[in-house]
């Protein structure tokens, strides 16, 4: 199982992020490098030894403002990037991939339309478009392209047969909660669908990472227990996770 860490962006500076309540997010303060400059952050994480990084990019998420240039700096680094910047149409997937981002993440929050997933797997490939199924409390979060009544289970079904191969399952209540993950709904997934699964949000030390690798995660995203310190990279590598 890959070990991803995650630098959050907003108003151009790394931020903490807790629960989803993006209103209250600060900037980060961390154990592993003192700055909010996010090519500084990401640069820190390639020195520990990373080789992939998640960026969300709450800026064009919320506002639309692309950061290409930062995720070229960022990229030149070699660190292999996924990104969420609220992508909703193939220009901005393109622009994306232009930067050099590896992998492009098309998040249920910010979805238009179901059949934009299945056009963008179609036209780029489902090994470089992630959907991310953006939950809160369990609840998914999604515009009118997406039934927000609908089972999670049921319409990661329906991505699946347009052909996405990955998915990150991300409850923004958890992100930054320290509270651990909702394994029992992970193995749902794992057990009822072929995709490969990416975890985010809660994950509190290398316990939860070995219970994650145990259940057949494919990578877990993490931010606040490695800037706690919760998760040192000595444990990282003792544990065989880097």
């Amino acid at each position: 199982m890959k070990v991803i860490p995650v630098i959050d962006i907003l108003n151009g500076v790394a931020v903490h992020a807790i629960r989803g309540m993006r209103s209250e997010y600060q900037p980060l303060q961390s154990s592993l490098v003192c700055s909010t400059d996010p090519i500084r952050v990401a640069d820190a994480f390639k020195t520990l030894g990373f080789s992939t990084l998640y960026l969300a990019d709450l800026d064009a998420i919320l506002m639309g403002s692309f950061g290409f240039d930062l995720y070229s700096c960022i990229g030149s680094l070699g660190l292999s990037l996924m990104v969420d910047a609220g992508v909703s149409s193939f220009e901005g997937v393109e622009g994306l991939f232009r930067q050099g981002v590896s992998k492009v993440i098309i998040g249920t929050e910010t979805l238009l339309t179901k059949g934009f997933v299945a056009e963008a797997v179609e036209r780029f490939g489902g090994d470089r478009v992630v959907v991310s199924l953006d939950l809160k409390n369990g609840s998914i979060l999604g515009k009118l392209g997406v039934d927000r009544s609908i089972d999670p289970l049921q319409l990661l079904g329906e991505f699946e047969a347009m052909g996405v191969l990955e998915v990150i399952v991300l409850d923004l209540a958890r992100v930054g909660s320290q509270e651990g993950v909702d394994t029992n709904f992970l193995t749902r997934v794992i057990d009822q669908t072929g995709l490969s699964v990416y975890v985010g949000g809660g994950v509190r030390g290398i316990s939860d990472l070995v219970e994650l690798n145990a259940l057949g995660v494919e990578g877990a995203l993490v931010a606040t227990a490695l800037h706690t310190d919760r998760i040192s990279v000595e444990d990282l590598r003792q544990s065989g996770f880097l």
